[in-house]
């Protein structure tokens, strides 16, 4: 009868231990040297998946603002000080566990610029029940989003006449290039390739215009076509970013 007992608690126990637990994981993606990645710029996907098995146990839209600029980019960060409040960009993944898993998680961003997108990732312990809540799992997102604005792609264009190449430049939060503000458009290299198979390589810098994140520069090509590539550099803390286009000089 005892040896039953016991039986029967190592059972109760053994089952009670593969019962799943659920644990709530919060993930955001940060653009470096920038905010939070939201719905803003379209948010970071997010995929989460058990290590060992590559199994997805999770995935979704990071949504929410950006976050507190004064407390993200102005302030001295305290150790265990939050840089996310209620309203900062996240996605919540919803687990259930049955043991501690590790977690391998995936950060697409930003996932509505696909010419920019870069894919962060690391790996965390998840605890069945125990959640990793406040900012969570922060995966930093290097980077600059290009867009080229003019010419268009595949336009044909007059051969040396003044053709324009026009950029539009943001940081991976969609945060913007001012000559004054938080980042500074001087920081940034900004500067067309155009390539032919043809004709020599020429090489323009786009300065900014009175838009804000907005660069412009002019040059004449021969006949023929041309691909354009605009890229961005920021030497102080390597970040880049590229975007191309391809048109025809008749």
């Amino acid at each position: 009868m005892v040896k039953y007992f016991w039986i029967c608690l190592f059972m109760i126990a053994h089952v009670s231990y593969l019962n799943a637990q659920n644990t709530n994981v919060m993930v955001r993606a940060k653009a470096k040297d920038a905010k939070f990645i939201g719905s803003s710029i379209g948010g970071a996907y997010i995929v989460v998946k058990d290590d060992a098995t590559n199994q997805v146990l999770a995935e979704g839209v990071t949504k929410g603002t950006t976050g507190d600029s004064e407390i993200i980019m102005e302030k001295p960060h305290q150790r265990r000080a939050p840089l996310s409040d209620g309203e900062t960009a996240g996605f919540k993944a919803e687990l259930d566990l049955e043991r501690p898993t590790l977690l391998k998680i995936e950060a697409h961003a930003p996932m509505n610029a696909k010419q920019a997108e870069i894919v962060s990732s690391t790996k965390v312990w998840a605890i069945p029940g125990k959640d990793i809540k406040g900012d969570g799992v922060v995966l930093e997102v290097p980077g600059l989003i290009v867009d080229i604005l003019t010419p268009q792609r595949h336009e044909t264009l007059k051969a040396e006449t003044e053709i324009e190449i026009k950029a539009n430049l943001v940081m991976m939060c969609g945060c913007p290039l001012t000559e004054d503000g938080l980042w500074k458009a001087d920081n940034h290299e900004v500067k067309a390739l155009i390539t032919s198979d043809d004709h020599e390589d020429q090489e323009i810098e786009l300065q900014l215009t009175e838009k804000i994140n907005t660069f412009s520069g002019s040059v004449k090509l021969p006949s023929g076509f041309h691909t354009i590539t605009v890229y961005a550099y920021d030497e102080t803390i390597g970040n880049t970013g590229v975007s191309k286009t391809n048109i025809i000089v008749d």
